[in-house]
């Protein structure tokens, strides 16, 4: 049904006036006439007489419901008006992600999802699990896997490991390692708030029997402070292997490190988060994960 046939028709109801109740609405007497005879076609019952104007007895019972109609169309547009915008995904991403998983996954998304903005936060080292935790993003590319029962992960790559090294070393012109050659490099430091796990990983713990790793003066939160502090010659960091191919830094060589174990870069999200476009989004890493991970270059 036409609201604006039902606006007209209440406003002549309680003006009395097809004249008045034109300028109430700001429209033409013959609008107005026009709305209220297709109303009354619509209904297949008159109205209104025109002479004087009053409502009929079909009238009288018409305008009450035409009343609660438009009260009912106020208040469900004033209920739309309130309701709290649609919250973007936040994507938090460490270093280079899920190599080249990660933008082929947001771009996936953003195509099947246009009504959701995306928002991206980068990651430093300390923010393992605690950017999720915290809520300050919705999904989170990272690397290492985390252990944390809050967490749910769903690999995405699984990749050789390398280190990072100042290109004026020795080591740096070899064209692979083992790990008995970088347990005693000096490796960044990392700050003390650092989840254990994440130190773990960047030192190589598993290989070292307990003994503590060999720390620069330098720290390092970020890729790039590994980069700069590299570049410097002052420490060494370590890394997945497409780490290389997305910080190619003049002053650094990365170098395969034979022997560690291959480790993940995962796709972290909160564990039970109904959210549905976290769970989209986990539904398309997977997809593509299964689709384009064998053709990449993951290690």
């Amino acid at each position: 049904m036409d609201l604006r046939r039902l606006t007209s028709f209440l406003a002549v109801a309680e003006e009395g006036h097809f004249g008045k109740a034109a300028e109430r609405l700001f429209r033409s007497p013959a609008s107005v006439t026009a709305h209220i005879k297709q109303l009354e076609h619509d209904l297949g019952v008159r109205l209104l007489d025109r002479s004087p104007v009053r409502l009929t007895p079909a009238g009288e019972r018409f305008v009450g419901h035409a009343r609660s109609l438009l009260a009912a169309l106020d208040a469900a547009v004033a209920d739309v008006a309130e309701a709290p915008p649609e919250r973007a995904l936040r994507v938090g991403i460490m270093s280079n992600g899920s190599a080249e998983l990660t933008p082929a996954v947001v771009q996936a998304f953003q195509r099947t999802h246009p009504g959701v903005a995306v928002e991206f936060l980068a990651l430093d080292f300390t923010e393992h699990v605690s950017a999720l935790v915290q809520h300050r993003v919705d999904v989170a590319f990272v690397r290492p896997a985390p252990v944390d029962e809050r967490i749910a992960v769903d690999v995405v790559t699984t990749e050789r490991r390398i280190v990072v090294v100042p290109a004026s070393w020795e080591l740096a012109d070899a064209p692979a390692v083992h790990l008995d050659d970088v347990l005693d490099l000096p490796y960044v430091s990392l700050p003390e708030h650092t989840p254990r796990q994440f130190s773990d990983y960047l030192y190589f713990a598993d290989a070292r029997g307990g003994l503590s790793p060999h720390r620069s003066r330098s720290h390092a939160v970020t890729p790039h402070e590994v980069l700069t502090t590299a570049a410097a010659g002052r420490g060494a960091g370590s890394a997945l292997e497409s780490f290389q191919r997305y910080y190619p830094w003049p002053g650094t060589v990365c170098v395969p490190v034979l022997d560690a174990p291959p480790e993940h870069s995962v796709l972290a999200t909160r564990a039970g988060d109904r959210n549905p476009a976290v769970r989209a989004f986990r539904s398309l890493t997977a997809q593509l994960t299964r689709e384009l991970g064998p053709r990449l270059r993951l290690g």
